[in-house]
């Protein structure tokens, strides 16, 4: 009989992808842990910033200090935002924390115009519900009641996405730490929240105002700003690495090149740069959009060439990351690669000039 071989995941969780640095992080673990940790919070931080003595691999390029205070915060009984630029990893570090933390990352919310309390609290088998009436076994839990329940991170992303109204549904979970099911009768209708249970929320700078967190719900909330990479041969790393692991998973062979990989991550980080100049683009030139156009252009190159990908792979890929928001970033852009990449020295920077006119009109 034919094997038929399980598909590869496209993008496994952060407890999966690391299972084995976050095993011997734990049978190495002799440090004091919050109630209801899977790790201490030394070890915890090592997970997420690596240590190469132990052979535990960066994982969160940024401050490390950013990352004790978010530690600090979720062992206490005060729920951690993360705000920045979008793209600057909010959600990378949300996700590796609560990995650390409670060995489990996917109990997460996605915040967003049609996000409703049952999406965030609880729901109902309706067919249960008409037959049986309310019951234990006819709720269907929710990420927060499963996280209050189990005693574990609650992702919540994107909440400023959220109506005013849904939003303010975690008031009372985040204070008193108890989620009422009124349908049910006696004890089953109150969940209270176990040790190890908080909320890791993410919002973006850019959507500040779309629908702005309340008094009452910030206040339960430690806020820190992740920034973008500051350091260029930092992120020129970071999307090396990155962009390598898609393209591996993506049946691509040949490694991203690093001076195509110079060219791209200089491009992004001068038209993100340049407020005062007028050539600042209006879409998101961040870090993880480098990511995404270096993977991009090695797919390009590989399935197309047989090779890793060139200058000319980048102006093309470059066109849709660039005219999401506004046409006149294509001009912006066009205008970059005409005047200031031609000032630049190098044969990739000399190549990219060169394929200018393969921008889209």
């Amino acid at each position: 009989m034919t094997t038929v071989e399980e598909p590869a995941l496209q993008r496994p969780p952060a407890e999966v992808r690391y299972a084995d640095e976050l095993a011997a992080l734990r049978a190495q673990d002799e440090g004091p842990r919050p109630p209801g940790w899977q790790l201490s919070l030394r070890a915890a931080r090592r997970f997420i910033v690596g240590d190469d003595d132990a052979g535990i691999s960066r994982k969160f390029v940024g401050n490390t200090a950013l990352v004790e205070r978010a530690l600090v915060t979720l062992a206490t009984n005060r729920g951690l935002m993360l705000v920045g630029e979008p793209g600057t990893a909010k959600s990378l570090l949300s996700e590796l924390i609560a990995a650390a933390v409670s060995g489990t990352s996917t109990l997460t919310v996605q915040g967003g115009a049609a996000t409703t309390e049952d999406q965030i609290k609880y729901s109902w088998n309706y067919a249960l519900l008409v037959s049986e009436g309310p019951s234990p076994r006819s709720l269907v839990p929710a990420p927060m009641l499963r996280g209050m329940a189990e005693g574990r991170i609650v992702r919540f992303e994107e909440i400023t996405r959220c109506p005013l109204e849904v939003q303010d549904c975690l008031l009372s979970l985040l204070s008193e730490r108890a989620l009422a099911v009124p349908e049910l009768e006696g004890p089953e209708g109150m969940v209270f929240a176990r040790a190890g249970f908080n909320v890791v929320a993410t919002a973006n700078t850019r959507d500040r105002g779309v629908n702005e967190m309340s008094a009452a719900l910030k206040r339960r909330f430690n806020f820190e700003t992740v920034f973008p990479i500051a350091d260029f041969d930092t992120e020129l790393a970071l999307v090396e690495a990155e962009a390598g692991a898609l393209l591996r998973r993506s049946g691509v062979e040949a490694p991203p090149d690093r001076d195509v990989l110079e060219v791209l991550v200089g491009t992004f980080r001068e038209l993100r740069g340049r407020q005062d100049s007028g050539e600042r683009l209006s879409a998101v030139m961040s870090t993880a959009e480098a990511v995404s156009v270096a993977h991009a252009v090695g797919v390009r190159g590989w399935f197309l060439r047989g090779e890793s990908g060139n200058a000319a792979d980048v102006v093309t890929c470059l066109a849709g990351t660039a005219a999401k928001d506004s046409p006149e970033d294509l001009a912006r852009l066009r205008r970059f690669l005409e005047q200031r990449a031609a000032r630049r020295s190098g044969a990739q920077w000399q190549a990219l000039h060169d394929a200018r006119h393969l921008l889209a009109d």
